[in-house]
């Protein structure tokens, strides 16, 4: 049982849903390349969400600056490959992504969408309403389409949108979708309910 989350883009709250999948799988975490913020990392975070029970695989790359991982490996003076990436043999396992499926890891044209086809695991694709959300989540769906890449699950993250979500099913109405609320705060008693709510969705 493996999967990775991804984003319609960033701050669509991946690292929060991812949170709660590793709390409800009893997962372990891994977050391949963190880009900045490297004093509270995404891994971090989520160690802070889950608890005593969480369980992390470093990350392979550890970039210092908060850009596009091609923009942050290069001003490190790294290069990132798509053979850098070897899945870890453990499970359950949730792997967190970065940014949204066409962000590039080097300046060789390498996108996070390439290394999604290369895994060949399911992923979660997580979408947060805001204006603009319908088409960044219809070209996300169509991107993964296309490259023949598992949608296991389409998770709204935040405030209900009736309207969005019900153009969104009805032109993907093969796809399983699922809810997870708006959190105001983020603490291990929230994450923690959230993940039993949707433990059975997984």
């Amino acid at each position: 049982m493996k999967y990775v989350i991804v984003g319609i883009g960033t701050d669509v709250g991946k690292t929060v849903v991812s949170a709660i999948l590793t709390k409800a799988l009893g997962a372990y975490y891994w977050k391949p390349v963190q880009s900045g913020d490297l004093h509270f990392s995404d891994t971090d975070k989520v160690q802070t969400y889950v608890g005593d029970s969480f369980r992390k695989i470093q990350e392979r790359w550890r970039l210092n600056t908060p850009v596009s991982p091609h923009y942050a490996a290069e001003i490190d003076e790294v290069n990132i490959m798509d053979t850098d990436f070897v899945i870890p043999n453990v499970t359950p396992l949730i792997i967190e992504g970065a940014g949204g499926l066409m962000v590039p890891l080097n300046n060789e044209g390498l996108l996070y969408l390439d290394l999604l086809e290369k895994w060949k695991l399911p992923v979660v694709l997580v979408s947060r309403h805001y204006l603009g959300s319908i088409n960044h989540t219809l070209m996300s769906i169509e991107s993964l389409k296309n490259r023949k890449i598992e949608i296991a699950k389409v998770v709204f993250n935040g405030d209900e949108n009736i309207a969005t979500e019900k153009i969104i099913k009805s032109l993907h109405p093969d796809l399983d979708y699922v809810r997870i609320s708006h959190l105001t705060d983020l603490n291990q008693e929230s994450i923690a309910h959230e993940s039993k709510k949707i433990k059975g969705s997984f």
